[in-house]
């Protein structure tokens, strides 16, 4: 499985240029729908351009589940923005999209998760109900996350406007194995190797 979870997408993408020039992106920007700021959607967008990715944009909330199927099977990376963690899990297990990205990523796929994208990449997301509000038509019965990896991602670690609520999270999840990175780091998962990666 290839995985590359970040903060910021637009700040560390081009770590990983070689695996994004002139390919095919499935941008889902489904997390970031009800937030107030989506500046890094914008960014990801151009960050995309500017590396001759072909962009696919398209909102799992409100496509049909055959129109998801197609985009992600025509796809050589499946890339999800930041947002509401909450939101974004609750719309790929209603849909199914959730299976339908363990298909892809079982085929070689990559995967790329910036903030909320990372965050469901967990067990579970429970942890991060601090930084992310539960949308009150949240759905699920649990905070099930898509369990790709035994960690806990907690993105924009001590950066603004995060410094406080993640030095919460971190003091008071402590019995998880949480992985904090700021907005310049990156971890790439390849297999059962990850490894955290910085742009200084």
């Amino acid at each position: 499985m290839k995985l590359f979870l970040c903060s910021h997408f637009s700040s560390v993408g081009s770590l990983i240029k070689e695996e994004i020039e002139n390919k095919k992106v499935a941008f889902i920007p489904t997390a970031s729908l009800r937030e107030g700021y989506t500046g890094y959607v914008g960014s990801a967008r151009k960050l995309f351009k500017k590396l001759g990715a072909i962009v696919t944009e398209i909102d799992i909330s409100t496509e049909a589940y055959s129109t998801i199927q197609s985009v992600f099977e025509e796809a050589d990376v499946i890339y999800f923005t930041g947002g509401n963690s909450f939101f974004l899990m609750d719309q790929l297990r209603k849909t199914g999209t959730d299976g339908l990205l363990k298909k892809e990523l079982a085929n070689g796929k990559l995967m790329i998760g910036e903030s909320a994208g990372a965050i469901i990449c967990a067990p579970s997301i429970q942890y991060i109900e601090q930084m992310d509000e539960k949308p009150e038509d949240y759905s699920q019965e649990d905070d099930a996350g898509i369990d790709l990896i035994d960690f806990y991602v907690l993105p924009h670690y001590l950066t603004a406007p995060f410094k406080k609520v993640t030095e919460k999270i971190m003091t008071e999840f402590s019995d998880l194995n949480l992985c904090p990175i700021n907005n310049r780091q990156g971890i790439v998962i390849d297999g059962e190797d990850s490894k955290v990666i910085c742009n200084d």
